[in-house]
């Protein structure tokens, strides 16, 4: 059987991915008893960042260790990434020690390359083109909170980013609506809209697009590698704010989410990310639960 390999949404059928948030569901349910479950014993994941992270971190490393397994972290100064190895040499490298690798980079043809030539699953835990471990965990949050997304409705608010092309692929796989508002120089990438047809909605007034909305999503203006467009970003962006205007424009029963970090005052208010609409940091400890099921689907 051939290896299987995580670096969007769409490499997981919408039943795996279903029965993976139903699991990782159960996986939280069981930590918070207590539960000890160890289907890693043994296993190593290797975790190479190129770009730094609190929260993919912690919660790829807790995870295999809850696992039964272990994790190695992998910093740019440990690996020969960017050092003239050419990546299909890493892959086949790690990939004989390592029983699974999980990158956090800028290119995400960085992580298909490796994948092309690892023996081991490989896992994006984030490329400057999608963020598919955040989508499982905002999936499960949904879900915990509200049952099935199929036919909501949900507003991205703001860059149409890495964040933005997984909730693409995610209303294709979940069947859900996306309303995308970004301002017109920063769209998603057209052929990723393309390939969803109908799923999908682009908006230039934000507060058009949360009109009706079940779920409304923002992230920052600038992430990281685009420091220096702070300033410039923060002026085209002031009017895509996340606030209690826009979320009025919502359902009433709406949810809010970020994938984090938050800059409060900036692309949400502070009022809306501490308020009763936020289920952020349900969200934010789904990564845990949703990254051990995608963990012991891959490597069980």
């Amino acid at each position: 059987m051939s290896v299987r390999h995580f670096l969007t949404l769409l490499d997981l059928s919408p039943d795996e991915l279903r029965q993976l948030i139903t699991r990782a569901s159960e996986l939280r349910q069981w930590q918070h008893q207590g539960r000890i479950f160890e289907p890693l014993k043994n296993k190593v994941l290797a975790m190479v960042f190129e770009k730094s992270s609190t929260r993919t971190r912690v919660s790829f490393e807790t995870g295999m260790a809850q696992l039964g397994g272990h994790a190695i972290f992998l910093s740019p100064r440990d690996t020969q990434f960017g050092r003239g190895e050419p990546i299909e040499d890493s892959a086949r490298v790690l990939s004989r020690m390592a029983d699974a690798v999980m990158i956090r980079t800028f290119e995400h043809e960085k992580v298909e390359r490796f994948a092309e030539f690892s023996r081991s699953p490989v896992i994006n835990a984030l490329t400057d083109r999608y963020h598919p471990c955040q989508l499982l965990a905002d999936m499960q949050t949904w879900f915990e909170h509200r049952g099935d997304i199929s036919g909501a409705t949900v507003a991205f608010i703001g860059d149409g980013n890495n964040m933005c092309h997984s909730y693409i692929n995610a209303a294709r796989q979940f069947g859900f609506r996306l309303r995308i508002a970004t301002p017109g120089l920063y769209k998603p990438d057209a052929s990723i809209v393309a390939a969803a047809g109908e799923c999908v909605t682009l908006f230039e007034d934000p507060l058009e697009a949360a009109s009706g909305a079940d779920l409304v999503v923002t992230d920052v203006w600038a992430s990281m590698g685009q420091e220096e467009e702070q300033s410039v970003r923060t002026k085209i962006f002031s009017a895509f704010q996340v606030n209690s205007e826009l979320m009025a424009q919502a359902n009433k029963d709406a949810l809010f989410m970020h994938c984090l970090p938050a800059h409060r005052g900036e692309e949400v208010t502070a009022e809306v990310i501490d308020g009763p609409a936020s289920v952020v940091w349900d969200e934010a400890e789904n990564r845990l639960h949703a990254q051990k099921a995608l963990l012991e689907f891959l490597l069980t």
